[in-house]
């Protein structure tokens, strides 16, 4: 007979202890340490094959293995194929995760109705009702004007919970595509804890992954995210998929990013961007052109930077405004990029350039929703908020490329011919860069390179020259 007994599990880290506790002692997190009841299984019982074991599993040489590396689902959605790496891998299992509301449901029935013209997709929610699936699959593809659209015929929608049902309506099915919205309501019976606690996310997590590698089927899982941003739940489930996928974006704004944090096989920190519209997701070809749509290029405090994210390079715009203080201390305030980052280039500006920042208000921001990690935004950074100080435009056909250094030196920064090649697609005609050291490898033709060994000269360079114009503040 199996026994019970109460343990309290962590619901950020996945910490066990035997009593209650109010703050976890691993990740610090308070009120997260829920009480779970679990037995303990019979001998008998815990001496089965788990996991990806198999009685009929035999050691063999790696050529004689099946299955080429191109062998992939193709999507025509060339932006989530590009963050998965070229499109969807056979027995892969895919999570998705975003903050509520971003558009992760709208994207994955997308791929669904899409991957459901050559393929079998078995839909399964756990949130929605198949009547509400359907309206918003009706309302993704009909177009204005029309009636009802075609539908795919090889789309199934069902609505479970649990997994030893999902798992035999897969069987059922037999779907090239299985997609779980999401793992968070998706329990196992035998478990004791409910729907969305560590011990069911992660033994859920489990059972799909044991059906995508045995039986070569694709399997999309949809996460929620904590507060913090974060996937809940253990984080063991991050290391459980093969990709890890986020959808970020502001809810305010209609471009949503979908990064890449992990991928098995394709590049990790790629990004696709999308626009939300009526009709769901649309893909945004040329992101870069959109971000610089509603530039005003004439106006002070706007400089353009090219930031890579995984392999594509992506030209943004970095608004800076000073503004007198009303407080003793003067406020730093960046949207999109790092507190520490900014607060290190009005430190060198107010040091090593004179520039009177102390009763000066700064805000700083990245256009279009965008964050940036990368030092090599630092020389725009700069240049906007000397700009706007001095009220003074930046050259409006040039991009700003170079990390600041505490001595107000400029640093080179990686990728710089992909950044300027980017640039120079897009009509850029200078390049404000850091004096090359080697000059091994040459920069693209085309456009006129300024090199500066300094802040202060990559600064006079970029401002529009006016009479009586100074850089010393």
């Amino acid at each position: 007979m199996a026994k019970t007994q109460t343990r309290y599990v962590c619901q950020q880290c996945g910490r066990v202890s035997p009593r209650e506790m109010g703050r976890c002692p691993s990740c610090g997190s308070y009120g997260t340490m829920i009480e779970e009841i679990v037995s303990t299984a019979p001998a008998a019982a815990a001496s089965r094959t788990r996991g990806l074991s198999s009685a009929h599993s035999q050691p063999r040489r790696l050529a004689e293995i099946e299955g080429n590396a191109e062998d992939r689902l193709p999507l025509s959605m060339q932006e989530f194929a590009r963050v998965l790496g070229g499109g969807i891998v056979p027995g892969s299992i895919v999570l998705v995760g975003g903050d509520p509301g971003i558009g992760k449901s709208t994207l994955t029935l997308q791929v669904a109705m899409e991957m459901s013209r050559q393929y079998k997709v078995l839909y399964v929610s756990g949130e929605e009702s198949e009547r509400q699936i359907k309206m918003r699959a009706v309302r993704l593809l009909q177009p204005e004007g029309e009636g009802e659209p075609a539908l795919p015929e090889d789309l199934y929608l069902v609505t479970e919970t649990n997994l030893d049902v999902i798992l035999q309506h897969a069987a059922a099915v037999q779907p090239d595509l299985l997609i779980v919205d999401s793992i968070q309501t998706v329990y196992l019976p035998e478990l004791e804890s409910s729907a969305g606690s560590v011990t069911q996310v992660r033994e859920c997590s489990s059972r799909l992954r044991e059906l995508a590698k045995s039986g070569g089927m694709a399997v999309f899982v949809i996460g929620h995210v904590t507060k913090e941003g974060v996937i809940a739940g253990p984080r063991v489930l991050e290391h459980i998929v093969d990709t890890v996928l986020y959808l970020e974006g502001d809810r305010f704004l209609s471009f949503r990013l979908l990064r890449s944090v992990k991928n098995r096989f394709g590049a990790t920190s790629e990004v696709g961007v999308f626009e939300m519209g009526e009709r769901g997701m649309v893909e945004v070809p040329n992101p870069s052109e959109a971000f610089l749509a509603e530039r005003l290029a004439s106006a002070a405090g706007s400089a353009i930077t090219v930031m890579m994210e995984g392999t594509r390079p992506l030209l943004v715009e970095i608004q800076g405004l000073t503004s007198p203080t009303s407080f003793g201390n003067p406020r730093r305030t960046p949207n999109g990029m790092d507190m520490n980052r900014l607060l290190l280039v009005t430190a060198v500006l107010t040091r090593r350039m004179g520039v009177r920042l102390g009763e000066q208000d700064v805000f700083v921001n990245v256009v279009g929703g965008l964050r940036i990690s990368e030092p090599a935004s630092d020389l725009a950074v700069a240049a906007a908020i000397f700009s706007s100080l001095r009220d003074q435009p930046v050259r409006a056909d040039a991009v700003l490329l170079g990390e600041v250094g505490l001595s107000g030196e400029l640093r080179w920064v990686g990728q710089m011919n992909q950044r300027l090649r980017e640039a120079a697609k897009l009509g850029f005609k200078t390049a404000i860069i850091p004096r090359r050291v080697r000059r091994s490898e040459p920069l693209p033709e085309g456009m006129q390179i300024l090199e500066a060994r300094s802040l202060r000269d990559a600064i006079q360079q970029a401002l529009v020259a006016e009479e009586g114009a100074h850089t010393r503040g």
